[in-house]
């Protein structure tokens, strides 16, 4: 659910009134089998209790709650029931729910050093290959039963509701789950003996062939990758391998040394390892050949968890996965406003995503030149187009949206 900031009583009531004049004019899309969902939402008040186990089996009356209820943040239900609104979940009679994938920057590795807009990047940047490689890739889902959310906060959602999906139990979601952050591959699965007699080359198309090739007297084994188009974790191994050791030429063996020891190894193995792939240019190596003899006996057991963890996409980052597994999820409400960031939680498609930019595109339109003045709470920084920038105490005239960010988020307020 969202994080609430406590806002005093002026701030919270211009807030509303921004909420109150979106929902006004906005034309919000209700969610697909309007009248087997269930709905909640947090109001704008100082003791936030949650309201929820609403119907809304009308446009009329789904438009009519945003309108009058203005939520400060806005819920339905990723699961279809019979009776939606019946006060005890046992009662409502589940019927089925969307498979919902939930992105976060808060949880994926590394965020905590990222300004606000790296966050945003790098979260996006995940929820495009969690779409490609796994969703459209290895689990064949058709896109026109996906839709891509910005969560108007640090996040994206993926709503699936492919027919085949919708019956699944919360042990069967985890299992997805589980493949997508990879848990339980086993790395050395993406090694295999190949035969020196045709090269690399002879190899590759051994796979796509699905054939073996006559053996050679004199061929020599050794341990390699398989090819990067190889399906599943396999492949995907491999080009996580590739752009690793690319990005670790680019940055030199200092940078390197020290990324592998915040990654988990000691000084000495990742002086070893840096020193071995760079300076003495194994990994360049590796990447023209896939031949993993550079390591002459096993590969390092600590190189390849280094490898699944950029390969693995981190759904929610907590160990049950909470919004994928739970059947009866309530999740934000696309076209609603964010209750902590005043964004609006804004549907997109796969195209569109790679252009999205939330500091922009999430951004309510106001009438051109509006400003709200605003008290800071805290130092900020923040690049939206005009850059926001000031210290603790400083009263600024900000952009009317830029405001409402600030003042949601508490680190500004409504000055008398």
């Amino acid at each position: 659910m969202g994080k609430i900031a406590a806002l005093d009583a002026r701030s919270l009531a211009w807030a509303r009134e921004q909420f109150a004049r979106y929902y006004a004019i906005a034309r919000v899309e209700p969610p697909p089998r309007l009248a087997r969902r269930e709905f909640a939402g947090f109001p704008f008040a100082t003791e936030t209790m949650m309201r929820r186990h609403l119907a809304l089996p009308t446009v009329e009356a789904f438009g009519e709650f945003l309108r009058s209820e203005v939520p400060r943040h806005a819920y339905y239900s990723s699961a279809y029931y019979r009776l939606p609104d019946h006060p005890k979940m046992d009662g409502k009679e589940w019927l089925g729910a969307d498979l919902i994938f939930d992105l976060d920057a808060d949880h994926l590795r590394g965020a905590e050093r990222l300004h606000y807009a790296e966050q945003l990047a790098l979260v996006k940047e995940r929820v495009a290959s969690l779409y490609d490689e796994f969703l459209v890739g290895d689990f064949g889902i058709d896109p026109a039963e996906m839709t891509l959310v910005f969560s108007g906060g640090r996040g994206y959602h993926v709503h699936i509701r492919e027919p085949g999906y919708l019956p699944l139990t919360s042990p069967e979601r985890r299992e997805l789950v589980d493949y997508i952050q990879g848990s339980g591959f086993d790395a050395t699965l993406a090694v295999r003996e190949v035969r020196d007699d045709g090269g690399i080359a002879s190899a590759a198309r051994e796979a796509e062939e699905g054939g073996e090739r006559p053996r050679s007297k004199s061929a020599r084994s050794f341990k390699s990758l398989y090819p990067p188009e190889t399906p599943g974790w396999r492949g995907r191994t491999t080009r996580s391998v590739l752009t690793l050791l690319a990005r670790w030429e680019m940055q030199g063996p200092v940078a390197t040394q020290s990324e592998l020891q915040r990654r988990g190894l000691s000084e000495p193995k990742a002086r070893s390892l840096a020193k071995l792939l760079l300076e003495k240019g194994r990994g360049r190596q590796i990447r023209e050949s896939l031949s993993l003899e550079v390591f002459r006996r096993e590969v390092p057991p600590e190189f390849f968890d280094i490898v699944l963890r950029q390969a693995a996409i981190e759904v929610q980052g907590e160990t049950d996965a909470p919004v994928t597994t739970d059947i009866n999820r309530l999740i934000r409400l696309p076209g609603s406003l964010h209750g902590g960031s005043g964004f609006r939680v804004t549907p997109l498609t796969r195209e569109s995503v790679d252009r999205f930019d939330p500091l922009v595109d999430a951004v309510v339109p106001v009438p051109a030149g509006e400003t709200r003045t605003v008290e800071l709470a805290d130092a900020v920084d923040y690049p939206f187009p005009r850059r926001v920038e000031g210290a603790a105490g400083d009263r600024v005239e900000l952009p009317t949206p830029v405001a409402l960010f600030l003042v949601l988020r508490g680190e500004a307020a409504v000055p008398p």
